[in-house]
C-alpha cells in the first residue's frame, strides 16, 4: 500500500494517478465552465494528459520581491523603496491566530489533503452546479500559493499578469501539476510559510508582515485573534474586504472567518463570540514608499542611489538585469550619506533660500581623496506638488538631473592648473586690458585651430572700466579678470584645458564633448553641482582625484539567507603634481580672504573657492573646499528664465545676485555646520612672489562683485564674454559694448543654459 503523508495527505504518487479524473473537473469548476457531455470530456481528458506530461517537472520559483532599506553612513534609515511592500517573515514570526485563521477560511482541510482537494472539488462542482455560477472555488491553499508565484514571476508586466490570472483549463493544468511538485518538496508548513508571505492583503501590503503592519502598525507575530480574522478575511477580496474604505463589509467578513474557526475547532465558539463583538482596531500606517519619504531632505540623494544601481554594469549587464534585482527588493543598501553634514546642507538652503522663491538652489558635498559624496540638497523639495520637483539639480542629465548650468569663473582655476602643469610660472604677468579681442590663432587639440573673425573680431572685457592691467596670477584670481584667463588659454592652447578637465572629471552635465573654444575659459559650458564639487576636491587631495560614490556597501536577503553583493568602487588617478595643486590651493585661499569670496570664509579653519556668476545673472556659484571637504553651491533659474536682478531670495531683497552674495553664505553655513567637530587641517600652500610691482589696493568697493574685486566668475555675456552685469569698481558702472560673435563660437548661451527644468 502507498505511504501516506503526514497529516493524511496521499503521496505524490497517489495524486498523479487521481490526476485524470481531477485535473479537468477542477479546471472546469474554478474557470466557471459548465461540464460538457460525457464523450466531450473524454477529448479533454486526453487533451489535459498531454499538456500535463510537456510541462516542465519543476516549478521555478522566483525570489520575493520586498522592501529595500537605504542607510546614511551611520546606519540610519534614509528611506524605503519597493515595488511591493513585503517583508518576508518565518513561519515561527506569525501569530498562531493568523496561520489558523487562514487555514480556516481558505483551506480547512489543508493537513489532511494533498495537493488537490478531490472532496473540496465535488462539493464545490454540487454547490456551483445548484446555482448556476462559480459560487464555491476548490483550489486548495498550495494552489493559490502556486498561482500567486506566477503573479510574482509575472511583475508589473500587465499582460503577463493576466496570463498568470486567465480563468481556463490550461492554467489550472499547469497549477495542479506544479502544486503536487511543490506539496512533495516542501511541505504543509513551508507552504503556509510561503503562503502568509506572497498573498496580497490590499493597501500594498504583500504578505502578512506588510499587511500586519499596515493596518495594525504591528508584527505579524503580535496579531491578536480578531486582527488575524479580519486579515484572513482580506485576502479573498482585497478591494471588497477593505477595512480602511469599507469598515462594515470588513467587520461581516471577519466575523465570517471567526464562525469558521470555531466550527473546525480552532477556537471555541464563545471565543469567536466575544471577538466579533470587538472593533476592528485599526491603526494604518500610511505606506512609506520611494524617495519622496526620504529623511533630512536626502530625497535626491535617495534617487541618486537608485541612478547608481539602475546605471552601473556592476549591477547586471543591462538596465533591464539591474532593474529586475531593484525591483526584487530585499536590499540594504549603505550609503556614503554623513547625516551631519546632510543636515548642515539643508539647514543652510533653508535659512537662505525659500523653497517658494523664482529662482532654486542646489549643494553638494563630497570628501576629497575618496570621491565620497556626504550631502546633496536643493531648496526645492522632492516631490509633485508645487514648488517640489523630481528632477535634481546637483547631477548630471543621465543621472536624474538637468543639463547643468553654467559654472562661469569657478572654471577658472581649472584654465590655471593646465597652465602650471605646462610649465608657467604661478606669478606669470600678462596685460590685461578692460577690453580685447579673442588673441587667435589658438591652438585646439587633434593640430586643429581656433581663429577669430577678422573683419568682425569677438571680444572679452573685465567687470568695468577700472580693472586694467597688468595682472599677475594671484590677483587676476582673486578678482576673477577675465581679460588675464583669456590671454593664459590663448598662450597655452584650449587642448591642455579640455585634457586637464577631463582628469578632474569635468565634462558637461548633458553629456556632449567640451568644444575646442577659447570662451570655455570664462566657463560657458554647462556643469552639475556634483561635477564641480568634485573638481574642486581634487585640490583639496593635492592633485588626485576619484570618482564620485555614493554606495558603500550592499547586502541582499534571498529567502532565509543574506548575501554581499559588489558595488562600485571610487578610482583615484592624478590630475595633477602636488605643487601644482598647492599653487591653486594658495591662489584660491586668495579669493576667500581677499578676493571675491570673502563673505564664504570660514574663519579660523583654512578654505579656499571661487565665485562665479554667469551670463544675465541666470546663475551664480561658489565653489571652494577646505582639506577634508569640498562643496558647491549653485543659485539660479532652472528654466533658465528668471535674471536675478531686483530679486527677493529667501526673503532679502538684491538688486543684484553675486556668487559670493548669495552662494557665498549658504556654502559658509552649510561647511561650518558640517565640519563642527572635524578637525581643523591646514592646505600646503607655495610662496609665489608678485609679479607686479605695484599697489592695486584691495578693490574693494561695496558696488562691486563681492566687496567690489573685479568680476565674479565670468560674468557678463556666457561667463564674462561679451558684457559685464557685475557690480563696478566705481560703485555703480556696468559697461556693456556692443559686438557680434562668430557663429560656433561658443555654446551654452541663452536658454541653451540650463533649459526647461534643467531637461530642455
Amino acid at each position: 500500500m502507498p505511504k501516506k503523508r503526514s497529516g493524511g495527505g496521499l503521496s505524490p504518487t497517489q495524486q498523479a494517478a487521481k490526476f485524470l479524473g481531477v485535473s479537468v473537473l477542477a479546471g472546469a469548476v474554478l474557470a466557471g465552465i459548465a461540464l460538457p457531455a460525457v464523450g466531450a470530456l473524454g477529448l479533454a481528458a486526453k487533451g489535459s494528459v498531454e499538456g500535463f506530461d510537456e510541462l516542465p517537472a519543476n516549478m521555478k520559483t522566483p525570489p520575493l520581491s520586498q522592501r529595500t532599506t537605504i542607510l546614511d553612513a551611520d546606519g540610519g534609515q534614509i528611506a524605503t523603496v519597493f515595488s511591493r511592500d513585503r517583508t518576508v517573515v518565518p513561519l515561527k514570526d506569525v501569530s498562531p491566530y493568523m496561520q489558523k485563521a487562514i487555514v480556516a477560511i481558505e483551506d480547512s482541510r489543508f493537513y489532511q489533503h494533498g495537493a488537490v482537494d478531490l472532496k473540496g472539488v465535488l462539493r464545490a462542482l454540487n454547490k456551483n452546479a445548484r446555482s448556476g455560477e462559480v459560487a464555491q472555488g476548490a483550489s486548495t491553499l498550495t494552489q493559490q500559493y502556486v498561482k500567486n508565484v506566477f503573479v510574482e514571476e509575472a511583475g508589473d508586466d500587465p499582460t503577463k499578469v493576466a496570463q498568470a490570472t486567465q480563468q481556463t483549463i490550461g492554467r489550472k493544468i499547469r497549477e495542479l501539476k506544479y502544486a503536487i511538485q511543490v506539496e512533495e518538496e516542501l511541505g504543509k508548513k513551508r507552504i503556509l510559510q510561503n503562503y502568509l508571505n506572497i498573498t496580497f492583503f490590499g493597501q500594498q501590503a504583500y504578505g502578512v508582515e506588510a499587511a500586519a503592519r499596515r493596518y495594525f502598525s504591528k508584527s505579524a507575530k503580535d496579531l491578536n485573534l480578531q486582527e488575524a480574522a479580519l486579515l484572513a478575511g482580506i485576502v479573498q477580496s482585497p478591494s471588497r474586504y477593505d477595512p480602511v474604505n469599507d469598515e462594515a463589509e470588513a467587520t461581516k467578513r471577519r466575523n465570517t472567518v471567526l464562525r469558521r474557526m470555531a466550527e473546525v475547532g480552532d477556537i471555541s465558539r464563545a471565543q469567536a463570540a466575544e471577538a466579533m463583538k470587538a472593533p476592528l482596531g485599526l491603526k494604518v500606517s500610511k505606506p512609506k514608499n520611494g524617495c519622496i519619504t526620504a529623511t533630512k531632505g536626502a530625497g535626491f540623494f535617495c534617487d541618486y542611489v537608485r541612478e547608481v544601481f539602475l546605471n552601473d554594469p556592476v549591477f547586471g549587464k543591462t538596465r533591464e538585469k539591474r532593474a529586475k534585482v531593484w525591483n526584487q527588493g530585499g536590499l540594504t543598501i549603505r550609503t556614503t550619506m554623513d547625516p551631519q553634514a546632510q543636515d548642515a546642507a539643508q539647514r543652510s538652503i533653508k535659512d537662505h533660500v525659500y523653497k517658494s522663491d523664482e529662482v532654486a538652489t542646489a549643494a553638494t558635498l563630497v570628501q576629497p581623496g575618496t570621491g565620497k559624496i556626504l550631502a546633496m540638497g536643493q531648496s526645492r523639495p522632492y516631490g509633485f506638488r508645487k514648488n517640489q520637483t523630481q528632477i535634481n539639480l546637483s547631477v548630471d542629465h543621465s543621472m536624474g538631473g538637468g543639463i547643468g548650468y553654467q559654472p562661469g569663473s569657478t572654471f577658472k582655476p581649472i584654465v590655471a592648473a593646465a597652465a602650471l602643469e605646462d610649465g608657467m610660472p604661478a606669478n606669470k604677468v600678462y596685460p590685461s586690458p578692460y577690453q580685447m579681442a579673442y588673441p587667435s590663432p589658438v591652438s585646439a587639440c587633434d593640430g586643429k585651430t581656433w581663429k577669430n573673425s577678422r573683419t568682425d573680431p569677438a571680444k572679452v572685457e573685465n567687470e568695468n572700466e577700472s580693472e586694467v592691467g597688468p595682472y599677475d596670477m594671484r590677483e587676476a584670481t582673486a578678482k576673477s579678470v577675465n581679460t588675464y584667463y583669456v590671454e593664459m588659454i590663448s598662450d597655452i592652447g584650449i587642448c591642455p584645458v579640455t585634457s586637464m578637465a577631463k582628469k578632474m572629471g569635468v565634462e558637461r552635465a548633458d553629456g556632449d564633448n567640451m568644444p575646442q573654444v577659447p570662451s570655455i575659459a570664462l566657463g560657458t559650458q554647462e556643469m552639475s553641482p556634483l561635477t564641480m564639487a568634485n573638481a574642486y576636491a581634487t585640490f583639496a587631495s593635492r592633485g588626485m582625484y576619484c570618482t564620485p560614490v555614493a554606495i558603500e556597501s550592499i547586502s541582499q536577503r534571498v529567502g532565509d539567507s543574506t548575501k554581499s553583493l559588489p558595488v562600485p568602487k571610487s578610482t583615484c588617478s592624478r590630475a595633477m603634481s602636488e605643487k601644482t595643486a598647492d599653487t591653486i590651493n594658495t591662489l584660491l585661499q586668495g579669493v576667500v580672504e581677499d578676493g571675491t569670496g570673502k563673505k564664504a570664509g570660514l574663519g579660523s579653519r583654512p578654505s579656499a573657492g571661487k565665485t562665479g556668476t554667469t551670463d544675465e545673472r541666470y546663475a551664480a556659484w561658489f565653489v571652494g573646499y577646505t582639506p577634508n571637504m569640498a562643496g558647491a553651491v549653485w543659485v539660479g533659474d532652472p528654466a533658465h528664465k528668471r535674471k536675478m536682478t531686483g530679486i527677493t531670495i529667501g526673503g532679502v531683497p538684491y538688486d543684484k545676485v553675486f556668487g559670493g552674495e548669495v552662494p557665498g553664505p549658504i556654502w559658509r553655513d552649510m561647511m561650518t555646520g558640517a565640519l563642527e567637530g572635524k578637525p581643523v587641517e591646514n592646505f600646503n600652500t607655495v610662496h609665489i612672489p608678485p609679479g607686479v610691482d605695484r599697489d592695486r589696493g584691495d578693490g574693494n568697493d561695496e558696488g562691486r562683485d563681492d566687496g567690489g574685486n573685479g568680476g565674479n566668475g565670468g560674468d557678463g555675456f556666457i561667463g564674462g564674454l561679451v558684457g559685464g552685469n557685475n557690480g563696478g569698481g566705481d560703485g555703480g558702472t556696468f559697461p556693456t559694448p556692443s559686438f557680434s560673435i562668430p557663429e560656433g563660437f561658443f555654446r551654452g548661451q541663452g536658454n541653451g543654459g540650463n533649459g526647461n527644468g534643467g531637461r530642455g
